[in-house]
């Protein structure tokens, strides 16, 4: 039998919207983030990390300096008895590296993770604080896809699943 997820984007949704973030000094985690994810994995969903990193492509940081915050961030959430799968990560930016199957809004990053982790996407959800996380959402078939208030300014964007925090999520 094919597993659930919870895809989540990190900038905006994990932690707090930083320009370019990638060091651990500067990652301030959302407040709700282990209270959701704890409630999900409860729920049977693997938890699945998808973001775009094109600072890596800027030349603004390292892939090891991703790796290294990156550690560090799955390390808080097993403090908080939280397992995430896997993060995956697009070093990409169209205008550095041309195009790529991997960058939101393209799905190649869902798709990977639901290879590896045999997934069953219509069961999955995924959150995201812009509409190319959705986009991708929609594109890989991922079944309910939420559009968070906790990164960027979605007042203005018209789209029916739309959420304040992580902690609304667990009750919808």
């Amino acid at each position: 039998m094919k597993r659930k997820a919870l895809f989540l984007d990190r900038d905006g949704v994990i932690n707090v919207e930083k320009h370019y973030l990638h060091t651990v000094e500067d990652f301030e985690f959302i407040d709700g983030v282990f209270e959701a994810c704890r409630y999900f994995q409860m729920q049977g969903y693997l938890i699945v990390v998808i973001t775009n990193q094109a600072g890596i492509a800027k030349g603004y940081y390292t892939h090891e300096e991703f790796k290294i915050l990156n550690d560090w961030m799955i390390g808080e959430f097993k403090k908080e008895s939280i397992d995430i799968a896997k993060v995956y990560y697009c070093p990409h930016h169209p205008d550095f590296d041309g195009e790529c199957i991997c960058r939101k809004p393209n799905a190649g990053m869902i798709w990977e993770a639901q290879k590896e982790f045999a997934i069953d996407l219509t069961r999955s959800l995924l959150v995201g604080d812009k509409l190319s996380d959705i986009e991708a959402g929609k594109k890989a078939g991922v079944g309910e896809c939420y559009l968070i208030s906790t990164g960027h300014d979605i007042r203005a964007i018209v789209y029916d699943k739309k959420i304040d925090n992580l902690r609304e999520l667990m009750s919808s």
